[in-house]
């Protein structure tokens, strides 16, 4: 099913769709090379932003919830994205141990998680569920809003302390849905005969969203070369601004010239493609986090200076009560797709290097040059279904759905291997790679 979908229809991304279809031979190609020299990170969702002028990453998270959300016809593309992916790290597995979020009682992330388990033993491994909570001492059942229940189970080091399990159980890889917001546990440190995916260093104890998009820049630079485009069609503009305390008004100053001289650039390009009624904004938000916590528009460097005592506060700590330190400041692409009159943006799962769905982030009270990623924010599964794998290059650009799914397919793809640079320069153990 394709949901009724109001978007940009004309102007440059009608061209970048064009030229993508042209050279989808040459696109797979490059993929199946890059891939050959670096390892993609087990799972990952992007999140996109179409804006008519240009479609960009705007976000890459390594530690996915909303499996749930997606299509029940893309389960099977799922299930063998995921036999390629274990294949690589444990031929013979036969135990997956999956270590969700501490807070689990939120139903819509609890389906995430047996959504997940489903794929998971569909691929015929035996997949039990480990916490990371002190308060769980014993098998403690979590109901799901369909009426089944899923059993979260104490993490145990074994005897030698080489491996982590459950009590009764010892498996061969480690999933982490848990994005280690909080720092990294003892218990998962120094595992050094299981694999542990996605590593500790993919956790926002340690990752750093600047690190992604200068990543990001250097795949955005290889594919325009590739196909001839301006990179900045599928890049948005940033910088990092270190050293911050909004709170205490300490960094105010630097981030302010941060944003000006951000907004400036933008207005450069804008001019470039003739483009007089866009007004340039930037986001603001922690160069670590998720959630979408600590976030706001800006489209004056005043308004970062101005910012109310409630203002500082939320630009202040994040989930699980971090303290915000360094900024990113990223181009604002505005989003020019709306469901219902609702504004929407496509946000797209991977497994291994594959493709396997998406859906439609949805948030009526919302404008075009906001977070969706906030409360009262709806979901409707893109359609990515098998047609997807096959644009129809006959179409006119535009007006095909699979066109516009596969090119969001490959998009997301470049903030897959923008990740997988990423992991690889920030690994403490680089030798694996």
């Amino acid at each position: 099913m394709v949901p009724h979908l109001a978007t940009a229809l004309t102007g440059p991304l009608l061209d970048l769709e064009k030229k993508i279809l042209e050279a989808t031979p040459a696109i797979e190609r490059w993929f199946r090379l890059e891939w050959q020299e670096h390892t993609p990170p087990f799972y990952c969702s992007v999140d996109l932003r179409n804006a008519g002028y240009k479609l960009a990453p705007v976000d890459t998270n390594l530690f996915p919830g909303g499996f749930n959300n997606l299509s029940t016809e893309m389960l099977p593309l799922a299930v063998q994205a995921a036999m390629a992916a274990i294949d690589k790290y444990c031929p013979d597995a036969r135990n997956l141990l999956m270590i969700p979020e501490v807070h689990t009682r939120n139903p819509m992330y609890l389906q995430n998680v047996a959504r997940l388990m489903q794929i998971f033993r569909q691929t015929g491994l035996h997949v039990r569920l480990g916490s990371l909570s002190p308060d769980v001492t014993q098998p403690t059942p979590l109901a799901l809003p369909d009426g089944n229940m899923l059993v979260v189970e104490p993490l145990v080091r074994s005897p030698n302390g080489r491996r982590v399990g459950l009590a009764d159980f010892d498996p061969c890889t480690i999933l982490l849905n848990n994005d280690l917001s909080a720092g990294i546990p003892s218990i998962l440190e120094n595992i050094h005969e299981q694999s542990l995916l996605p590593p500790l260093h993919a956790g926002w104890a340690l990752r750093r969203k600047s690190n992604h998009f200068k990543a990001f820049d250097e795949v955005a630079k290889k594919f325009g070369k590739l196909i001839e485009i301006d990179p900045w069609l599928v890049n948005p503009l940033h910088s990092k601004v270190g050293e911050i305390d909004l709170q205490e008004d300490v960094g105010t100053e630097q981030l302010a010239d941060a944003v000006s001289a951000l907004l400036s650039k933008i207005k450069k390009k804008y001019k470039e493609y003739g483009m007089k009624e866009q007004k340039p904004f930037v986001i603001v938000k922690p160069d670590a986090g998720t959630y979408g916590m600590g976030v706001m528009t800006v489209k004056d460097a005043s308004e970062v200076k101005d910012l109310s005592r409630a203002q500082r506060n939320k630009m202040t700590v994040i989930k699980d009560g971090v303290a915000i330190n360094d900024m990113i400041v990223q181009e604002g692409v505005p989003t020019f797709e709306s469901i219902n009159d609702a504004v929407a943006e496509p946000v797209v799962y991977m497994i291994d290097r594959y493709v396997v769905g998406g859906f439609y982030r949805v948030h009526a009270e919302r404008g075009i040059d906001q977070n969706l990623n906030a409360p009262g924010s709806q979901y409707v599964p893109l359609a990515f279904a098998q047609q997807h794998a096959v644009p129809d290059l006959k179409a006119k650009p535009g007006t095909a759905a699979p066109n516009r799914f596969y090119v969001y397919g490959v998009v997301a793809r470049l903030g897959l291997l923008a990740a997988s640079l990423e992991l690889e320069r920030t690994d403490p153990n680089p030798e694996v790679y």
